[in-house]
């Protein structure tokens, strides 16, 4: 199988209501870019790249992508320099991509992705398999309730825990005294039985302002504090000053960055991302760092549709030390059974079938590849 060419579809989905964080106040989600990988034997693999400007880490070392970029990229790079190459090797791949575009790893998470799935779909079996094999059939949701008043937050978590989650995801970093009352207003609501974990998005001014009101949160009972503050030096010194594990996420986007958070003593974990360090098999030689440093991690992301949402399962499936929930979507198209909030961002999604919500995980795609059918319907019907 040779790669011949691509098709890349922009599109924006309605969401279920507004997400937003610290460093994402204005620009909707949903906007993403999904490419269509061709090859010589007719089959073709997709590949999905949740991309958004204002994502990046700390000091310009890693910046924002858009859907626009990563089109541009693909069509006029990226594949450009892989006809011929056969999708089933990746070292290949990133080679190839690697030497014509430095950085830009959504969009080579893309092009990463649709090998994944046109390698899968040729050997008849699923991407995790790729990946090492299935240590888990799924992920435990984390329902992720965006920067919203007080109020609307604990109602969204009184359901999304009706509906089966455990574990549920407040965004803070802008105001602390809401941040605070945001977690005791849920400890209230929701028990003890439930987890909380907290995530500023590197929205705290100071140190110090990011280390008291993790101190007060910690008061309720959280489990997880989520990059608080820009950078891993100063997550480091966070990290110092509480007892609540410090969890890396726009500090950690490839395997020199969780050297770097080892090195300082800046988190005891990670948010393990496809797109981040360049694509699945990027991700995986995190996966296997980690493991080596000691550093258990949860599977991140962007709010992926169905294609995006296939691969980071596959990946937590496949990782030893994905033991974290995570914001992973229940994916599910309009009209389908399934919760209406738990795990549910989109009123619609651009694959055929949802996928399978039970026991409050998520469960990876069965079939080969990817394990989902797109709807090209859907791609022209959402496109942008």
């Amino acid at each position: 199988m040779q790669i011949t060419g691509c098709e890349v579809f922009l599109v924006a989905l309605p969401s279920r209501r507004e997400h937003t964080w610290a460093s994402k106040m204005e620009t909707p989600i949903g906007h993403h870019a999904i490419v269509r990988l061709d090859t010589d034997e007719g089959v073709s693999g997709w590949g999905e790249a949740p991309a958004i400007a204002t994502w990046g880490g700390a000091h310009g070392r890693h910046y924002g992508e858009t859907p626009e970029t990563v089109k541009h990229l693909v069509e006029a790079y990226l594949v450009p320099s892989l006809r011929g190459v056969d999708p089933a090797q990746p070292a290949v791949i990133h080679a190839r991509m690697d030497k014509v575009v430095k950085g830009n790893p959504y969009a080579k998470a893309a092009v990463d992705i649709a090998c994944f799935d046109l390698a899968g779909k040729a050997q008849g079996v699923p991407v995790s398999t790729l990946l090492g094999g299935r240590l888990r059939d799924g992920i435990e949701v984390t329902h992720s309730l965006g920067i919203m008043d007080v109020e609307r937050c604990v109602a969204e978590a009184e359901i999304a825990v009706s509906e089966g989650v455990r574990t549920i995801k407040c965004k803070t970093g802008l105001d602390p005294e809401r941040d605070v009352e945001l977690v005791r207003r849920l400890r209230v609501a929701l028990g003890d039985e439930v987890r909380i974990r907290v995530d500023g998005n590197e929205g705290y001014a100071t140190v110090t302002e990011a280390v008291e009101t993790t101190q007060r949160q910690a008061e309720h009972g959280i489990f997880l504090c989520e990059q608080p503050v820009a950078g891993a030096a100063a997550l480091a010194r966070v990290a110092e000053r509480i007892d609540v594990p410090v969890m890396a996420d726009e500090s950690a986007w490839d395997v020199h960055d969780l050297l770097e958070l080892v090195e300082l003593g800046a988190a005891e974990c990670f948010s393990c991302y496809v797109t981040k360090p360049g694509g699945l098999y990027r991700a995986r030689q995190q996966g296997e760092l980690a493991v080596a440093l000691g550093l258990y991690h949860d599977i991140g992301g962007s709010i992926e549709l169905g294609i995006g949402n296939a691969a980071n399962l596959h990946l937590g499936a496949a990782l030893p030390l994905a033991i974290l929930p995570s914001v992973c979507p229940v994916t599910k198209p309009a009209g389908e059974a399934g919760p209406e909030i738990a795990g549910v961002y989109y009123l619609d999604d651009v694959v055929a079938e949802p996928f399978r919500f039970e026991d409050g995980k998520v469960m990876a795609p069965d079939g080969p590849g990817l394990g989902v059918e797109v709807d090209v319907e859907k791609l022209a019907r959402y496109a942008v």
